[in-house]
């Protein structure tokens, strides 16, 4: 991953990791938000198989682009993975989607002059997601390819995006990185593979079992990831939204998590826990989050045996030089939640919003 991600966990992985414990046969380790994946992929190291959720495509894709081995992604039709990516930086611009909204070219269409992207770069985006769109209908490529390729966008377009650190809008002058010309790259596949299955959906609605060990990082603060990174949003799905404002933001609202508002987050985590049929949950939790911790933790021990474990402070998420001279530290905790065997039973059946069963496949 090359871009940063609110909320990541990856300077966590290793203190994160060493609660998970070795696998159980047949189990899942089910990360149902899972971001960008490198919670899943420290998993799969370890031996689980893996179930990725995330209620964003981008997301998932780039989760599951972790996990993806040499042997599933050997491209052999177009002789083999670098050199897809070469003849994807071999692309000539084209004017689609990204180079009428988020380019300077978006005056002539909407009147705002959307700095995301220079006119060449935005340009050569729409080339290469037309091209890996082609290679798909075609059968030159399968899903899991597929999918590895526009994670690998990802990167190549993050790399030249004129922002402060998320997609949340643009910059009003460019940066000497935004004028560089885009370029994608291969990254380093898996040398063996574990069972993957991801699906994009509401979090009440991922599969999990007793056996099975499921972690939870929902947000917890009030940003909406779906606002957030509103472009890998869409060219995950390789659509034509009709987009808003001065930032250009495709309709998210559906994907408003209930996390995000202060609110409703606690009852939303509790009913959440609640609904689990796993024995053992990972929960990582802030203290810059919303959720009061002593409140947090009054509503677990309703669950089961909870013990809360500090891992260590980081900085704070900061968009901007202002931002990084003034935040302070975010402490970070993993809670671990274990429920009495003898109330397996009496899990409640899974409720709430209806899921969106978009991507359910396995990369075994």
């Amino acid at each position: 991953m090359t871009f940063r991600y609110i909320g990541s966990k990856s300077r966590l992985i290793d203190q994160i990791a060493a609660y998970m414990g070795p696998p159980k046969e047949g189990a899942f380790f089910v990360d149902a938000f899972c971001g960008t994946g490198v919670v899943a992929e420290a998993a799969a190291q370890l031996g689980w198989n893996v179930r990725i959720n995330d209620n964003l495509h981008s997301a998932v894709i780039s989760a599951g682009a972790r996990l993806i081995s040499q042997e599933q992604a050997a491209f052999e039709k177009l002789g083999g993975y670098a050199n897809a990516i070469a003849k994807l930086n071999a692309a000539k611009a084209v004017h689609g989607f990204m180079w009428s909204m988020y380019s300077p070219a978006s005056f002539d269409s909407c009147g705002i002059e959307r700095r995301y992207f220079t006119e060449e770069n935005a340009g050569r985006i729409d080339a290469m997601r037309a091209l890996i769109a082609g290679w798909s209908k075609a059968g030159s490529i399968d899903e899991v390819e597929e999918r590895l390729l526009i994670a690998d966008m990802f990167g190549a377009l993050n790399r030249v995006a004129n922002i402060a650190g998320t997609f949340g809008c643009f910059l009003s002058k460019w940066t000497n990185q935004s004028q560089e010309k885009i370029a994608m790259r291969c990254r380093e596949l898996k040398s063996t593979s574990v069972r993957v299955e991801a699906m994009v959906g509401d979090v009440f609605d991922v599969p999990n079992g007793p056996q099975d060990l499921v972690y939870l990082d929902p947000p917890y603060t009030k940003r909406q990831y779906a606002s957030y990174y509103h472009i890998l949003e869409t060219v995950a799905l390789g659509d034509e939204p009709e987009v808003e404002g001065v930032a250009g933001l495709r309709p998210w609202k559906d994907r408003a998590s209930d996390f995000c508002y202060k609110t409703r987050a606690l009852k939303t985590l509790s009913r959440l826990v609640h609904s689990l049929k796993a024995q053992k949950v990972l929960l990582s939790y802030s203290s810059e989050g919303h959720i009061c911790m002593e409140d947090m933790k009054a509503e677990l021990s309703k669950i089961g045996k909870s013990t809360m474990h500090p891992l260590g402070a980081i900085g704070r998420y900061r968009p901007n030089k202002v931002a990084s001279s003034t935040a302070s530290d975010v402490n970070e905790f993993l809670v671990v939640v274990e429920r009495p065997p003898a109330q397996l039973s009496k899990t409640p059946n899974k409720i709430v919003k209806a899921t969106r069963p978009i991507l359910v496949e396995s990369y075994a």
